[in-house]
Order: structure tokens, then sequence, then C-alpha cells
């Protein structure tokens, strides 16, 4: 068996899509799921964009011990010197160096000739050769290139010390047959292509991602650049979960290879994933969409009745989907909680599964049906969760609200051994409790980029899962909340953001717009 090496890049390429932001604590979490699920690279980041950037390149590279943690660069000495830092006390460093060698990224954007780029790949690759072992090369915008142009570039990485080539699709333009001559042409017309592993980084914007991913492999690519649920710039990336279990479904096709990938974390990975970015998978996404392995129709309910291979191709149990016979209620206890927890894929730590129990049991209270998706929302909000510590928290808040007269709030917020009351009306109750929370934590001027009401289940009791997303100057800044009330859930949503906001503008004053 042949391997197909998962290089996950959710932390670099998937986390600059607009909306997609993480602060250092999810990050983490991502990594661990990430290393947890068996991923052969992760790119933890772009370290000279930013020194939040470096700090989570850095942290990650000391957290992760049984992947592979890269870091991105240009061919640039100070990338290259940057990138290095963050990463060199990882057990296994990758720098990840790329250039455009489209001829209209070198014109347009660039500024460069041909014979320019190839002076800078010999150079920076040479120069980062001498600090890791494990380097990975990157042709921007490879399938618009001149394909005699992109073979010198390859052959000059590759003797100055590159060890994986990556020729990406970096726009979304070619079809799966193009991409399978590409890697193939490429590999033959370069002298020296054995001494590398090439890759292939396909993004979706006609939605043929995963398509010209698996076309690659079938070219010879022998890695596989992808993200977590598809994220990333635009339309986004090749999604993990399908190119995965592609190959785990169709082994006539794909003979002779396969993924280290534990396809059993797939379902865990996809839902902190969407939860920590403030989104929900599609209804019909592939393999984590809650209709994935639906049946309404009578004809098809038939054939899973009598066979579930019928319609099923795969098993949710294949991807970390369970539905256990045991059922819990207000009269369960810690043991049988934890017991389902791990049948569900999730390890908690015992202050962890305290806490997670505690609202577990608050729920049952409130609920008359407690389904695995409501377990799930708990324990990926207690994970996702990040509060700083010198924040603000809701202590209790009552609205007066109808269609007759404008909606009244007042919200009681704690600070450390302080409590603090403002009152406020709005269009709503939610507009009057956002506007008692801002006179009480005075956040800089801002917008809402985001704000979504998610339920957990389908009964009319079930949790509410709510997502805030605000804008201020540059910068996102998301919270999330989950109740059984819309309102106390936006509450704790919008309280997250604000004190993230506020956090950060009290490090970063000159970033912030100044108030009107």
């Amino acid at each position: 068996m042949e391997t197909i090496q998962i290089f996950d890049t959710t932390l670099r390429d998937g986390e600059q899509a607009p909306g997609c932001s993480m602060n250092l604590k999810e990050k983490l979490k991502i990594a661990r799921i990430l290393e947890k699920m068996h991923v052969d690279i992760l790119e933890a980041g772009f370290p000279v964009a930013s020194p939040g950037d470096f700090e989570a390149v850095e942290k990650i590279a000391h957290a992760v011990h049984n992947t592979t943690v890269a870091a991105l660069a240009r061919t640039l000495d100070k990338d290259i010197d940057i990138a290095w830092e963050a990463v060199k006390k990882a057990r296994n460093p990758r720098l990840h160096l790329f250039v455009a060698t489209s001829p209209l990224h070198m014109q347009e954007k660039l500024h460069l000739t041909g014979e320019q780029v190839l002076e800078r790949v010999q150079h920076s690759v040479a120069y980062a050769k001498k600090r890791v072992s494990n380097l990975e090369f990157s042709c921007e915008d490879a399938t618009r290139s001149e394909i005699d142009f992109l073979c010198r570039v390859v052959e000059t990485a590759i003797r100055n010390g590159a060890t994986v080539i990556n020729l990406p699709d970096t726009v979304g333009y070619v079809t799966p047959q193009e991409m399978e001559n590409l890697i193939r042409t490429v590999r033959e017309r370069v002298p020296c292509s054995d001494r590398a592993v090439f890759s292939v980084h396909c993004h979706n914007d006609l939605g043929l991602a995963t398509a010209n991913s698996l076309a690659g492999v079938q070219g010879g690519a022998r890695q596989i650049e992808c993200t977590i649920n598809g994220i990333g710039e635009r339309a986004g990336n090749a999604s993990l979960e399908e190119v995965v279990m592609t190959m785990r479904t169709r082994p006539d096709i794909y003979r002779g290879l396969h993924t280290h990938i534990d396809t059993t974390q797939i379902s865990q990975a996809s839902h902190t994933v969407y939860s920590i970015i403030g989104q929900s998978a599609p209804l019909n996404k592939p393999i984590v969409g809650r209709n994935a392995f639906l049946h309404e129709s009578g004809i098809h309910q038939h054939g899973v009745l009598a066979d579930k291979r019928t319609y099923e191709i795969l098993t949710p149990e294949s991807v970390g989907i369970h539905h256990s016979p045991l059922v819990l209620g207000k009269h369960s206890g810690r043991h049988a909680f934890e017991s389902h927890l791990q049948e569900m894929g999730y390890e908690l730590d015992p202050d962890e599964l305290d806490r997670c129990f505690a609202e577990f049991k608050e729920l049952c209270d409130k609920v008359k049906h407690v389904t695995d998706a409501d377990i799930e929302a708990l324990v990926t909000h207690y994970q996702v969760t990040d509060d700083t510590e010198d924040g603000y928290a809701l202590e209790w808040y009552a609205v007066s609200t109808s269609n007759y007269f404008r909606a009244t709030s007042t919200v009681c917020l704690r600070h450390g051994e302080e409590r603090v009351q403002a009152v406020a009306r709005g269009d709503g109750p939610i507009d009057a409790a956002f506007s008692a929370i801002d006179e009480i934590m005075q956040p800089v001027r801002h917008t809402f980029e985001l704000y979504r009401i998610h339920g957990i289940s389908q009964s009319k009791d079930t949790l509410g899962e709510v997502h805030v997303k605000l804008i201020a100057g540059d910068h996102s800044f998301s919270g999330r909340g989950l109740s059984t009330d819309i309102i106390e859930g936006s509450l704790y949503a919008y309280i997250r953001a604000v004190n993230r906001l506020n956090a950060y503008t009290r490090k970063h004053p000159e970033d912030m717009p100044e108030d009107e």
C-alpha cells in the first residue's frame, strides 16, 4: 500500500477566509483534533502576517507531537527567518515556500520577469534548506502557468533542496483531466522529479476541488492539501472529508493507495470547526451534512430498511456518527454520561466532564428529550468558549416587549466581584438587551457581520445555538451562546464577542476605529 499524505491547511488557508478567523485557543483545539485524526502535515499559519499568527504557529509547534507542523513563507529571507523561528521547536518542522509562476501573477502582482522569479526560487530554497530538511515549494497559480517555465521552476526548486513540490489550482480554474495531465507531465519532464513528493492544492471556485485533487493523485501526486469542511478563500478548498472518504469508499479506483486518517474522527472535527467559525453544515453537505444519512422518499426508505447498502455507500459509523441505544435523562449518572461521550468520540478531562455533566443535568430539567446533538453541542460549546479572564459575565436579565410599544431590557453583568446594571430600549428584546450591554461594557464602534440562531434538534424545546460576529476596524470578534432561551443565548454570545473586542482594543488601540 502506498500512502497519500493529507496536508491540512484549515488553520492557514481555511482561517484566511472571511468570517473564519480564530483565536489562539481555538486554533490549538483544532490542531489537537487534527493530530488525533492522524493528519500527516498540519499547516499552522503564515507567521510573518502578524504577531498573532507567529504566536499561534509557535504554540502549535510546541503542542503537537505526532504530526508534521508547517509554516508558510514567501520567497523572502525575512519571511523564511520568521517562519523558521515560529516552527523550529516542532518535533518534525516543515517550511512551506511559495511564489507565483503564471504570467498574469508575475507581471501584475509581483512585477517580476520569469528569470527574476527563477533567481528567487534558487536563492530562497537554498536559504531555507540551511534551516530545515523538510521543505515544500509551491508554484502559486500553477494551473495557469506556461508548462515549460513551470518545469524550469520545479527543477530549480528540487535541485536546491525542495522535498515536496506543490502545484496549486489557486483559483479553481482547471478540470480533472487537466489536473491529472499537469501532474503527470511535470513529473515526466523534470529530470529530478523522483527526488520530491508532488502535491495538489485545489480551490473550489467551479465546484471541482475534490475531483481535481483526486485527479492529481491519479496523475502521480502523493500529497493532497485540503481543509476540514472545505473552508477557505472564496468558495473554499478541497474538503478533507470528501477526498479521504472517496478514496476509502472506492479502493477499486484508488487501488493500492490509502491515507492515515482515522475517519471516525471526521464528524467531531467537522462540528468543532463549524462551531468555532460560527457556521453550520449545509443540509446537503457530503459526509457531514444533516441530510447525508437521512432518507425521506418512500422508495429509499423501503430499500434502506431492507439493506442499507441500497442507498448508503458509506456508513454513519465510518465517519464517527453513532446512534447509541442508551437513553440519557435527568436520572442518568455521571458514569453513564461519560460512557456515552466516549461512544460519541469525546474524551474529556475531569474538570471538563464535571462542567458538561452539570450543564447536561440543567438541560434535562428544561427539555423533555436530550438528543445526541444536544450533548454534542454542550461539549463543543464548552471546548470553544474562550472568555477573557477580566471580562464580563451575564448575571441576570429581564425584558419587556410587545408589538405595541418598544422593548425595554434590564441587564446585570458581573465583572469580578462587581455587579453592574443598565436599562435600555430598542427595536425588540435583542436590540434592547444588546444596547444595555453596550452601556455597561462600552465597546468601540463596531458593526455586526453575523447574528445567527440555529436549533440543535427538531423539537420545539431544543437548545438554541447563537453565533455573533462583530467587525471593528479590520478585525472580527466572535461569540457563541447556548441556551433553551434564545434571548439568553444571544446575550451570552454578544457578551463573549464584546469581551474579545475589548481585550483586543486594550492591547492594540491603534487598530480600532475612533468613536464618532
